[in-house]
């Protein structure tokens, strides 16, 4: 990757954590809080610095993520770790991911956390949309 990509994607991920999108701890899920996909539209805004809709970026793409076997798109570069991971994307499996990425599969690529439950569903929400 070149250099100022990796700059700006690391710039953006500063920006979203230090606008309270991204947390630093680990969030105990129990069950998903309904969310609004309007909201997790302009949310996922964030998201996109290392995602895309509809391309793979330094993240795999997003439509269609929602019942996707995770690590299951065949041209997108996963860690073995989430390619083993066994998980199906479904809003549990989400909030917990985005909740902490690396607690749930270790060794995934993925680092950046949201705190905050309802940005987390309102964003799973606006993913669910993405058919």
């Amino acid at each position: 990757m070149k250099r100022p990509l990796l700059m700006t994607c690391l710039a953006a991920c500063a920006f979203a954590a230090a606008t309270a999108i991204a947390g630093a701890t680990e969030a105990t899920v129990t069950s998903p809080v309904p969310g609004d996909p309007a909201h997790g539209k302009t949310l996922y805004q964030a998201c996109q610095a290392c995602h895309s809709v509809d391309d793979n970026d330094l993240g795999p793409k997003h439509r269609g993520v929602v019942g996707r076997r995770a690590g299951s798109i065949a041209d997108y570069n996963y860690s073995l770790a989430l390619k083993n991971s066994g998980l199906t994307w479904d809003s549990t499996t989400l909030d917990r991911w985005l909740s902490n990425p690396s607690a749930l599969v270790p060794g995934t690529k993925m680092y950046f956390k949201i705190a905050d439950a309802q940005v987390r569903a309102d964003i799973i929400a606006y993913l669910a949309e993405l058919k």
